[in-house]
């Protein structure tokens, strides 16, 4: 890794080492670090990073985060910029400064003090976190899956529901098994195909007390009148009908009014039963945004940028991904979250920073809608592919799934290279032979 000392050298904060912070920093520290232009900070309240939408996977157990996590601190080392551990609580724009409180370890013990860190140029991509609206028992009864650890909580409180109810003979009570999965999004939706898939495998490896079509229920809560309100409507009923032929309950049109520890409550007078609560509806960017008087939010919480991706409250911070409200011509809302922008603005602004040291303008920021895919794990991959000639192009199936994969590995790539993803996705054909399908501990 560089050592850069000279303090008249650029100094660039990156915060968030989600998939676009992470791809930028690593661009950054490539381009101008390595080459002594600049001096690159990444800074994670994780000392690990998972591409996110594959936290599902991890919440089902289909896959190991530990097998596919990657550490900031070698990333760091092999492309020039520097990982600082903890979390961002204030920026100081005057001093140019971020705030970064102290990390603790499990047993409440300071391991590192509070720091600040200066900057010349800041990138906030802190990426989201669901928004639970302020509903009664939601934050005290659900489950969410923002992060790794979340997820694999998730993980824990299913494989300890499964196993508490086989040494029992069966469920301890008829709803203990039951999995209420509230948000129809993606994220809902291809938990759910992974939940029905990982239920199906725990009998295989012994958990025999407990019958799938007798014990286990997967119920999908959406506010909106149908599932993926985001996306098309003809992605939304095929998605439909695949899960209809899983067994998965829909209900849709039912806005979530209450939780408590055995049932969640809609505003139609419908309770539904359920020993696993998992929230998975709405987004928003973390409270700390909002609490800056000086930064420009929307209600939430996310950095209003302009065309060029800088604050309008300040052009020497930059936000990309979740966090940031990016306006997109031509529609009456701001480009959606997803992680093809996160990828699109990273690249943006590797070279955006870079024509900033120089000088010289910065560029425009337009989205590009590739489409968008769903994966329904084994059972069915359904999505569009946008083109300027064709239009949208429904796939599914094989070609949709092959899609879907592909997407991943972009991400790799921009972190790795091609020559080491290669090997990274032979390693894992391998790893495959020798482990199981599922996730057992």
């Amino acid at each position: 890794m560089s050592s850069i000392t000279d303090e008249n050298v650029h100094k660039i904060i990156v915060v968030g080492g989600g998939a676009g912070g992470l791809e930028l920093a690593t661009k950054l520290g490539d381009k101008l670090a390595k080459r002594g232009h600049a001096h690159v900070t990444l800074i994670d309240p994780d000392r690990t990073h998972i591409w996110k939408p594959l936290l599902h996977e991890v919440a089902a157990g289909t896959l190991d985060s530990h097998q596919d996590e990657l550490e900031y601190l070698a990333q760091g080392h092999w492309h020039h910029f520097q990982f600082r551990l903890g979390y961002v609580d204030d920026v100081d724009s005057e001093a140019r400064a971020v705030s970064v409180a102290p990390t603790f370890n499990e047993h409440g013990r300071e391991i590192i003090p509070r720091r600040q860190f200066p900057y010349d140029t800041l990138v906030l991509a802190v990426g989201s976190v669901c928004n639970d609206f302020g509903i009664p028992g939601v934050k005290e009864h659900c489950l969410f899956l923002d992060n790794k650890e979340q997820a694999e909580t998730f993980q824990r409180r299913l494989i300890e529901s499964f196993l508490y109810a086989h040494t029992r003979g069966g469920p301890e009570f008829e709803s203990q098994l039951h999995v209420a999965i509230v948000g129809g999004g993606a994220t809902g939706v291809e938990l759910a195909a992974q939940l029905h898939e990982v239920a199906n495998q725990f009998t295989t490896f012994g958990l025999d007390q407990i019958d799938p079509e007798e014990h286990i229920r997967i119920s999908i809560i959406e506010a909106a009148e149908r599932i993926l309100p985001a996306l098309p409507e003809r992605i939304s009923d095929a998605t439909r009908e695949d899960l209809a032929r899983l067994g998965i309950d829909l209900l849709e049109n039912e806005r979530v009014t209450g939780v408590d520890e055995r049932e969640i409550r809609t505003a139609s007078g419908r309770t539904i039963a359920c020993g696993i609560k998992v929230w998975a509806a709405g987004i928003r960017a973390p409270s700390f945004l909002s609490r800056m008087d000086w930064l420009e939010t929307n209600s939430i919480n996310q950095v209003v940028v302009n065309e060029r991706l800088q604050s309008v409250s300040d052009p020497r911070i930059f936000a990309l991904g979740d966090c940031a409200a990016c306006p997109w011509p031509g529609h009456d809302s701001d480009v959606p979250p997803r992680a093809q922008a996160a990828h699109q603005q990273a690249s943006l602004l590797a070279k955006s920073i870079r024509r900033q040291l120089k000088g010289r303008d910065l560029p425009v920021y337009r989205y590009r809608d590739y489409g968008s895919l769903v994966s329904l794990g084994k059972y069915s991959t359904v999505g569009n592919l946008m083109g300027n000639i064709a239009g949208s192009v429904m796939i599914e199936g094989y070609v949709a799934r092959m899609v879907y994969l592909s997407l991943y590995k972009m991400h790799q790539v921009a972190l790795f290279g091609v020559g080491r993803v290669f090997f990274l996705s032979l390693a894992n054909l391998f790893r495959r032979a020798v482990h199981p399908k599922i996730k057992l501990h």
